[in-house]
């Protein structure tokens, strides 16, 4: 049974907070391999990149619409989402938080893993819980 995620006003919210309510949507939608990258000393376009890893295209929509959803309610609404209809990647965009949900060919592919291997790697480890 997924587990309840706490609505709060995140629209004053930093940019960390912001990727750690992304993360814990994520997380009670059992993503795999949820990483969060701090790449704002690397580049202009983000503070920082969520990357997680889902099993079929229709898990993959399920996340990026349940985080399009629970994020709206928390009042920061996605930017842009692309990739959605293929659903092999779906980027969206939250200004300085900036979500890639990747199906595992597509994620080995890309690796932007190790091409952003230069920025830091965040300890999440308090949000992510095993079932």
């Amino acid at each position: 049974m997924e587990e309840s995620i706490n609505i709060t006003d995140l629209s004053q919210a930093s940019s960390l907070e912001i990727a750690r309510k992304i993360i814990e949507v994520l997380n009670a939608k059992d993503a795999q391999s949820i990483k969060l990258l701090h790449v704002e000393d690397n580049t202009v376009i983000s503070d920082y990149f969520v990357i997680c890893t889902g099993n079929s295209n229709t898990q993959i929509k399920a996340f990026s619409g349940d985080i399009e959803y629970k994020l709206g309610l928390c009042g920061v609404p996605a930017r842009t989402i692309e990739g959605y209809n293929e659903a092999s990647w779906v980027a969206m965009d939250y200004g300085t938080v900036i979500v890639h949900i990747f199906n595992r060919e597509t994620r080995t592919f890309y690796n932007l893993d190790k091409l952003w291997s230069d920025s830091t790697d965040v300890n999440i480890s308090d949000l992510i819980t095993t079932k």
